[in-house]
């Protein structure tokens, strides 16, 4: 099989291996050793003001959001104009959006809602997915120090994926809540919105509330979990055989295999929040 590549593809691929050509050879020439320290800890950085939560930030997770979205801005340009005979590229993403706009049309009745979810939905599944592809391959990620300061790992863990900070995936979870109750209040009006919390009963009010506290809750840690867990698991398989044809296998399953399938899997929730609520 032959891979048609354009100038571009080949200098964008070329820059890629030869960044990793280059951490290769650093880590032969100053005998870099991985090491497990600080697996699972997340570089903290306290804000000149305040004192309480809203003023710690991931630095990390700001970055690769960034990076995430520069990412799917250079994808975008790749298919500037669509044609009526598509190629490679363009044929991915109109598979892709097919799946999801079928999901949504399915899910939801109200066909003046159809185009707005789906534009949600869309942009949740194209972040989602690539930032977990992102936790797919090796790459420099940081490690917090005790005494302060911040250490820079090299190959012995993954790219950072913003899906792995449970802050992420709560926002974007809280997004979606957000907005399946302000498509619920166009739908419904106000008072028969708020008289749904009462329902069947008036005594299910706090059952329904608490109901509905759990949907971005869940839908968080459901993704937080599976993406954590997956490349904490990798990186102590990985340095307990020193990286050989393991762990490169594993970081394929887990990054692009369950990425893909929690991508999905969130993406499908928040079309079924949505839609319940607008029924």
């Amino acid at each position: 099989m032959k891979l048609n590549l354009t100038r571009s593809d080949k200098v964008f691929l070329g820059v890629i291996f030869g960044g990793y050509l280059a951490v290769i050879i650093y880590i032969v020439a100053t005998g870099y050793k991985f090491q497990l320290e600080g697996v699972g800890q997340r570089w903290i950085y306290q804000l000149p003001f305040g004192d309480g939560p809203l003023s710690r930030v991931n630095p990390m997770t700001i970055i690769m959001t960034w990076v995430v979205m520069a990412i799917i801005i250079f994808m975008a340009t790749r298919v500037k104009v669509f044609k009526i005979i598509p190629g490679k590229k363009q044929s991915l993403l109109e598979v892709l959006l097919d799946y999801i706009l079928d999901l949504v049309k399915g899910s939801v009745t109200r066909k003046e809602f159809v185009r707005p979810i789906f534009d949600i939905a869309a942009s949740l599944f194209l972040f989602v997915i690539v930032s977990n592809f992102i936790a797919s391959f090796p790459g420099i990620n940081t490690i917090p120090l005790e005494g302060g300061g911040v250490k820079l790992t090299i190959l012995s863990d993954s790219w950072y994926a913003p899906t792995s900070d449970l802050n992420m995936n709560l926002m974007l979870a809280f997004f979606v809540f957000v907005m399946s109750h302000v498509y619920a209040i166009k739908v419904k009006g106000w008072k028969k919105w708020g008289k749904s919390f009462f329902e069947p009963i008036w005594w299910m009010f706090p059952i329904n509330v608490i109901g509905e506290i759990a949907k971005p809750v869940s839908h968080a840690l459901r993704l937080f979990g599976n993406i954590m867990g997956g490349a904490i698991l990798i990186v102590i398989l990985g340095y307990l055989v020193k990286y050989f044809v393991l762990p490169a296998a594993l970081w394929g399953i887990f990054g692009l295999f369950f990425g893909a399938i929690q991508a999905l899997i969130f993406t499908i929730l928040a079309i079924a929040y949505i839609s319940s609520l607008i029924e």
